[in-house]
């Protein structure tokens, strides 16, 4: 696939009940609250959902007691120059620092795995991070690390690590990002959290504009 000047990537997947979301947490529904097929004057419903579903942004909160909720976190963090990266990694392996390019090209990198690759389909033994790709990141002038997997950490990880190196180097992330077919390089990357009061996460629209 060749995208042009000014193309449009769309990176999130398509919401709905088929989406997974981690076991146990609570799946898109979609309750019909008036309907014009059925005489009302507008069709009208309610969402209920994960904030942590398809393509989401984790806040600080999400792990860090009072630290920043979703409503809190620095914009400008989600909106400007990225680097999508395609890196070689197994399931259930660690992204380190020396699966990256040794030059950062922008401050908000993307990294495709192919460990997930079915939005509809929840496998555990995705690709994750080790916690000193974080710290490389925001060594080197980083704001932002996102993934095609569900999550920056293990799945049968409890403590974490990767997340709260994020929080300590002051990292936005984005999980759930679909990269497949998306060339390695430098875009503009627009993936605004909405603003909900006190939330843990929020999905976004995460969406990549071609230079």
């Amino acid at each position: 696939m060749t995208f042009g000047r000014g193309d449009l990537i769309d990176l999130s997947p398509l919401a709905s009940p088929a989406t997974a979301v981690w076991p146990g947490d609570t799946p898109l529904t979609r309750e019909v609250l008036a309907s014009l097929a059925e005489g009302s004057s507008v069709d009208l419903s309610t969402l209920h959902s994960t904030v942590h579903l398809g393509t989401h942004t984790d806040s600080w909160s999400h792990v860090v007691e009072g630290s920043e909720t979703i409503d809190r976190m620095p914009l400008d963090a989600y909106v400007g120059p990225c680097q999508v990266v395609h890196v070689e990694v197994g399931r259930n392996e660690l992204v380190t620092p020396d699966h990256l390019p040794d030059l950062l090209e922008a401050p908000r990198l993307l990294v495709a795995t192919g460990t997930f690759p079915d939005p509809d389909e929840f496998n555990t033994d995705f690709a994750a991070f080790d916690p000193d790709t974080p710290r490389w990141l925001a060594e080197h002038g980083g704001r932002l690390l996102g993934t095609d997997a569900p999550s920056v950490d293990v799945f049968s990880s409890r403590d974490l690590p990767t997340h709260h190196t994020c929080v300590e180097r002051r990292l936005a992330i984005l999980e759930g990002l679909v990269l497949a077919g998306v060339p390695d390089g430098v875009y503009e990357l627009i993936a605004l959290p909405l603003r909900l009061a006190g939330f843990d996460a929020s999905p976004v629209r995460a969406v990549l504009r071609v230079p």
